[in-house]
């Protein structure tokens, strides 16, 4: 079984990877690894794109790193948890805050969704899928999440596959031990999506488009009032503990 190596850098980078293959680095990328890391030709360091699992590369160049030669793979691509985070955006602090988290805990989606009282409308993808690449290079992880454009709830909903699994956090739900309903009410599943609102919360109207959804269940997420990126941690670590790859071990892609 291959070890994980928590001591080398870790980089991502936009190309095939395969042994002996060549990758030129981007201008920050060696901006990076030469000044911040001080590392220069013949250092090594670990790369990964999201589909061709992890290898040891050799850094190359004349003044300063300017390319990479793969020499190992060291991990196989992994199976991502097939787990959706649906969630109201935050202003943007919170909102890296939140997708460095929500990656961290093996979200495979990023779908960011309006509501009735969702205080930002705008949402950069590009500075998202920025602060996943970097929570995906510091924590070993080899999968990087899809991240979609903002869509109003009501959209969101009628698009989203109704034979997955909806887990709406409402504050309006019955308190009760989560971990134990989400072991009873789960059943068989073809994914879970998981749904965080605003610090508003939900209007009637959507509460009631919600509770009319298949394939529903409404989770009370305790009794104290969370902070909706407190809230996202909180309801992806109950899932992933619960129904999620916490109970067992992710094998190699098997694509």
């Amino acid at each position: 079984m291959m070890q994980r190596d928590f001591k080398s850098p870790r980089l991502f980078v936009d190309a095939p990877l395969d042994a002996g293959g060549r990758v030129a680095l981007e201008r920050e990328q060696g901006h990076y690894l030469g000044n911040v890391l001080r590392l220069g030709t013949g250092d090594s360091i670990l790369v990964f794109n999201g589909h061709d699992g992890e290898w040891r590369a050799q850094i190359e160049g004349r003044k300063r790193p300017e390319h990479l030669t793969l020499t190992e793979q060291t991990r196989p691509q992994e199976t991502p948890c097939d787990l959706h985070l649906l969630f109201a955006p935050l202003k943007h602090a919170r909102l890296d805050y939140m997708v460095q988290k929500a990656v961290e805990m093996g979200a495979s989606l990023l779908a960011p969704t309006l509501t009735q009282f969702t205080q930002v409308s705008r949402v950069n993808t590009e500075r998202m899928r920025a602060n996943a690449i970097e929570a995906a290079e510091q924590c070993g992880i080899l999968n990087l999440p899809g991240i979609n454009e903002p869509q109003p709830l009501a959209r969101r909903l009628s698009e989203r596959d109704g034979q997955r699994l909806l887990i709406f956090c409402d504050e309006a739900a019955p308190q009760c031990d989560p971990l134990a309903a989400l072991g009873m009410g789960a059943g068989k599943t073809k994914g879970l999506d998981v749904l965080v609102g605003p610090e508003g919360g939900f209007s009637e109207e959507e509460r009631a488009l919600l509770l009319r959804q298949p394939r529903l269940m409404r989770l009370s997420l305790g009794p104290r009032i969370l902070r909706a990126d407190t809230a996202a941690v909180a309801a992806l670590a109950l899932v992933q503990a619960a129904l999620g790859d916490w109970r067992q071990p992710r094998g190699p892609d098997s694509r």
